[in-house]
């Protein structure tokens, strides 16, 4: 369910409000809701974005194809020592 959410604007601010939704064809109200999710999109992919920066700094070894990891840990233990 929808909730109400007033907001006062200024005359400028007002004014070009109604100029990108004349624009863009949409009533204010569609046009405020597409700002509010192109915004947070734009959030969410900068915190992405530093996620991976993160990753990338930690200079973690790469890890070993998983054919290979199964043969070495058949190799180090005993064949069904597992389960």
């Amino acid at each position: 369910m929808a909730s109400r959410l007033d907001v006062r604007l200024d005359p400028s601010r007002r004014q070009r409000l109604e100029e990108l939704a004349r624009e863009r064809g949409v009533p204010i109200s569609v046009l405020i809701r597409n700002l509010i999710d192109d915004a947070y999109d734009g959030v969410v992919l900068e915190r992405r974005r530093r996620a991976v920066k993160r990753l990338v700094d930690l200079e973690v070894e790469k890890p070993p194809d998983p054919g290979m990891l199964s043969r070495e840990m058949e190799e180090s233990h005993e064949p069904g020592g597992l389960y």
